[in-house]
């Protein structure tokens, strides 16, 4: 009975000290800092790991080249939205009293989509309906064109930043089972600790990617609300044209 009982009690101190030794690790974990953890700290080798420092790093760039071209685009598409509101009107004056230079000169300075369009269709005024009516779809598509660039590169951001941190995160577990089977003994904290670390990659490729595609979406949508004005104000100038009298 003796025997069993100081058996039991040395079972007892040797898990507590397993228990001991694990809360110290977690503490010595919990003091890794949120930046040296977004970089892959290892807190037991001390190191930062190369796999993570390579991921990060470039999901670091798709981040500040998403927001580049967003602010670029957005900036680009409001101005294209900024047309004044009695463009057409003023134009539909300047048709009715013949005075198609000025229309034009009307045009040049309204700097914007429409406006281009517009005075591509001025200068063909007199040729037949059909070559106006293409010569202003040709400059709709460069317009249009220029409207969408760059737009590639945040769908491109949007697909490629989760794939990259599933990568990383890959990358990283497989280098956590490769040091697991090279040590002799288990511990739970190095292992958590490892996981961790792959995961964070996942988690950053995620926002990134999350963050592109809201921004791609929203852009688009400004560009075909562009369209569709210069959809409209095409359709408008052709019925000017066409009008009885002109």
């Amino acid at each position: 009975m003796n025997l069993n009982f100081l058996s039991m009690l040395f079972n007892i101190q040797e898990n507590t000290s397993i228990l001991l030794e694990g809360n110290s690790s977690v503490i010595e974990t919990e003091q890794i800092s949120m930046w040296q953890l977004i970089w892959g700290y290892d807190s037991i080798s001390g190191e930062y790991s190369m796999t993570s420092l390579i991921v990060m790093s470039l999901l670091f760039i798709f981040s500040f080249t998403a927001i580049y071209v967003f602010i670029e685009r957005l900036m680009t598409i409001q101005k294209a939205l900024k047309g004044k509101k009695d463009f057409m009107q003023k134009i539909n004056d300047f048709v009715l009293e013949g005075n198609l230079n000025g229309a034009k000169e009307h045009c040049k300075s309204s700097h914007n989509p429409i406006a281009r369009m517009i005075e591509k269709g001025l200068q063909r005024v007199g040729k037949p309906m059909k070559d106006i009516t293409t010569s202003i779809e040709n400059i709709g598509k460069l317009e249009i064109s220029k409207l969408e660039r760059r737009l590639s590169m945040l769908a491109t951001i949007s697909g490629v930043a989760p794939m990259l941190g599933f990568l990383g995160t890959v990358l990283g577990m497989v280098k956590v089972f490769q040091n697991m089977s090279k040590e002799k003994t288990f511990e739970i904290a190095s292992l958590s600790g490892g996981i961790m670390e792959a995961m964070i990659t996942t988690v950053g490729g995620l926002i990134v990617g999350i963050v592109a595609y809201v921004a791609y979406n929203y852009l688009v949508s400004k560009v075909d609300k562009v369209i569709h004005n210069m959809e409209g104000a095409s359709i408008e100038f052709i019925d000017i044209l066409e009008a009885p009298g002109k």
